[in-house]
């Protein structure tokens, strides 16, 4: 028998991107009035272990209780959650990270939308509801996220949250991220449609210089002019991950794309702007950041035969043919020419 006093929702990206006529992946489902008792009776599946969250009998739909939450330590895992038929849909809504993320839609079509989501939507604006943001840092991640899907679209990040994302990241909030949340956004960003804004974001509010420090440091070193226009190496990285977006939708080849040049970090300044042996001491760098991060092995060692031999590439019909030999059975081109194509688009 259905409680009379729950009601269902639907929330979070599916309303934000039917507002947008974006394509919708997923629907997440918030229900108020209800207990867990309520939902197993109805024959829910709870898998939430933290707090109550369920799947639905047929569609496999999460539908998670309407919750609030409260800091109880630093980091992404320090919060201590309340989820019970007193909790309210504005309740639930409020502890989301943006406004364009906290509208809900009723069964009859009736949007909620308590935190002027909506309006944000049209002035293409990334804000935070609350300052609860600040108690989260895997949401500077995923802000960086959302700033790399909805770029093209004239998104930009509201100037206070720029500001609250700074400041968390003064307070030494980032440095509790852990590998697996970590990769799992940037691997989700890298699959956008503009990933290096996902960076640019990073690096503007000084994230990227404590979650990849690697990749930050390559920004104010010099590159010669004649073959690097731009001259700034992060730039040239940004740039090259850019133009692996517009070629492949693999992942593996925009990352690795990304972090080719990891090396030039090492050259020391009366030597620049050239860039001597910077393949081969790029990948400690890059098994460095890989770890740090979390990426799958195949990721990391794409990026390494990437970062090692891609002026090989570039010079291949000037390579004798037993150091064009050496290069192909360095890369496996033999044995996984897969991975050898890969390399070929990077």
């Amino acid at each position: 028998m259905v409680n009379s006093m729950m009601k269902i929702f639907l929330v979070g990206g599916a309303v934000r991107d039917k507002l947008l006529n974006y394509p919708v992946y997923e629907q997440d489902w918030v229900v108020v009035g209800a207990t867990p008792k309520t939902m197993i009776a109805q024959g829910f599946e709870q898998v939430g272990k933290d707090f109550p969250v369920f799947l639905h009998p047929k569609t496999k739909d999460e539908y998670a209780l309407a919750r609030t939450e409260r800091k109880t330590a630093p980091g992404y895992t320090g919060f201590a959650f309340h989820a019970d038929e007193t909790v309210t849909l504005e309740d639930d809504l409020k502890r989301r990270d943006l406004t364009i993320n906290a509208i809900a839609e009723s069964a009859e079509g009736e949007l909620i939308d308590p935190y002027n989501g909506q309006a944000d939507i049209q002035k293409r604006l990334l804000r935070h509801v609350s300052e609860a943001f600040s108690e989260d840092p895997v949401r500077i991640l995923r802000i960086a996220r959302f700033s790399a899907r909805y770029h093209h679209l004239g998104f930009h990040i509201a100037d206070e949250t720029q500001s609250l994302m700074q400041s968390m990241v003064e307070k030494g909030e980032v440095d509790a991220l852990v590998s697996e949340r970590i990769w799992k956004e940037t691997s989700r960003a890298l699959g956008e449609k503009t990933p290096h804004i996902f960076f640019t974001v990073l690096r503007d509010c000084g994230a990227l210089a404590r979650i990849m420090p690697e990749l930050d440091a390559l920004f104010g070193i010099p590159q010669p002019e004649k073959h690097h226009p731009e001259i700034d190496t992060g730039v040239h990285s940004l740039m090259a991950l850019e133009q692996a977006a517009a070629m492949s939708d693999d992942i593996a080849v925009r990352f690795a794309s990304l972090i080719h040049d990891l090396g030039k970090a090492d050259t020391p300044k009366t030597a620049w702007p050239s860039h001597h042996g910077h393949e081969k001491s790029g990948v400690s760098h890059i098994t460095r950041l890989c770890q740090k991060i979390g990426s799958p092995n195949a990721f990391k060692r794409l990026a390494k035969v990437v970062c090692e031999f891609h002026t090989h590439c570039h010079r291949a019909l000037e390579l004798n043919p037993k150091t064009l030999n050496n290069l192909f059975a360095s890369l496996g081109a033999y044995k996984n020419p897969h991975l050898f194509e890969q390399f070929l688009l990077c």
